[in-house]
């Protein structure tokens, strides 16, 4: 276990090639503890709390790119990254921007822009339709009961998420006992991380994306349609797509054999 230079924490465990996994909005590295116990023996795993999440300090600026910077400063060479959500838009960004320390991706849950945008010809930006999003009210929804009470409303949300495991019940447990162990995040950090969420467009960018990256995601997914994981496959350059079936927006936690089964054949590590 160990905390950066740059104040940024991360957990590492286990041997093999380098595996730097990125936690979602809210969140912390801890999110990914059901997998640690078999992927630690395959990967050196690196579990990331971004920014002004679990153990790490806030940055300023707080902006994708600012984000995505510091976790890059912390990457180990010649690292496979894999991102969830917000995570996912992160792990897109390094590759982007520094793109000799990434390489491959793992993208889950993951989409170029998670709100529906109507064409605006007025617009500088990529700005052609997009209905493979949600009505931002949805993140304006969750920040309320967020603010509200962070760790009910993060034990919900992972409550749902586990739907369609056979051991969802203890996994929530799990989770909710180490998410208790790390601080919660400032509400101003969680604000600014949905900015983030509700401003991020990468459409115009997904086809330089030239690493070879699998898409992992549930066709019950209404954080990040499944539509959107189509569009990506389509997009990238060597993109490859695992849709799992009754799975929603985290399913490494609802189909945690198929999840591991599907990571572990893509980056094929030496057993």
């Amino acid at each position: 276990m160990s905390v950066t230079p740059n104040h940024v924490h991360i957990e590492t465990i286990g041997a093999g090639p380098n595996l730097v996994m990125i936690h979602g909005w809210g969140m912390s590295g801890a999110v990914w503890q059901p997998l640690v116990k078999k992927l630690s023996r395959l990967f050196t795993l690196h579990l990331v709390d971004l920014p002004g999440m679990g153990f790490s300090r806030p940055i300023e600026p707080f902006h994708l790119h600012a984000v995505a910077e510091k976790v890059a400063e912390t990457l180990p060479a010649d690292a496979d990254v894999l991102g969830w959500s917000l995570g996912g838009q992160v792990a897109m960004r390094i590759a982007l921007d520094y793109p000799d320390l990434v390489r491959r991706l793992v993208l889950v849950g993951a989409t170029p822009c998670f709100v529906n945008k109507s064409f605006d010809a007025d617009s500088a930006e990529y700005h052609t339709t997009w209905e493979a999003g949600i009505d931002p009210e949805v993140f304006s929804n969750f920040a309320d009961s967020v603010n509200e009470d962070y760790h009910k409303t993060m034990t919900q949300f992972l409550t749902l998420q586990c739907m369609g495991a056979s051991d969802a019940r203890s996994t929530v447990k799990m989770l909710r006992n180490k998410f208790a162990e790390r601080p919660a995040p400032s509400s101003q950090v969680l604000f600014r991380a949905l900015d983030i969420l509700l401003d991020t467009d990468l459409r115009a960018e997904v086809g330089l994306l030239r690493k070879p990256t699998l898409l992992i995601h549930g066709d019950r997914d209404t954080l990040a349609p499944v539509q959107a994981a189509h569009w990506m496959m389509k997009t990238l350059p060597f993109g490859f797509l695992r849709v799992m079936a009754g799975a929603s927006h985290a399913p490494f936690l609802s189909h945690q054999e198929h999840f591991i089964d599907a990571v572990v054949q893509f980056l094929e590590p030496q057993a």
